[in-house]
């Protein structure tokens, strides 16, 4: 499979290196949205319930790990 740099040009996994870097457009979650997507699909206390989350390493409410994988790939795709 190929795939299309930001100028149109197709490149493979072996033109990448490390440290290589690609920007995308930005996309904001804020707490409700955590929340709503905690409580549907990954209900931990550390994505839903504030007050529980700062007893984590977290320190405080965090996006579930599953939630940034599908921003990730909306904004990817």
């Amino acid at each position: 499979m190929d795939a299309q740099g930001p100028n149109g040009a197709v490149f493979y996994l072996d033109d990448l290196h490390v440290g290589q870097r690609f920007a995308s457009d930005s996309y904001l979650i804020d707490e409700a949205q955590i929340r709503r997507f905690a409580a549907e699909f990954d209900p931990q206390p550390f994505h839903l319930d504030g007050e529980a989350a700062k007893a984590t390493l977290f320190g405080g409410l965090a996006a579930s790990g599953w939630h940034t994988a599908a921003v990730t790939m909306r904004l990817l795709v």
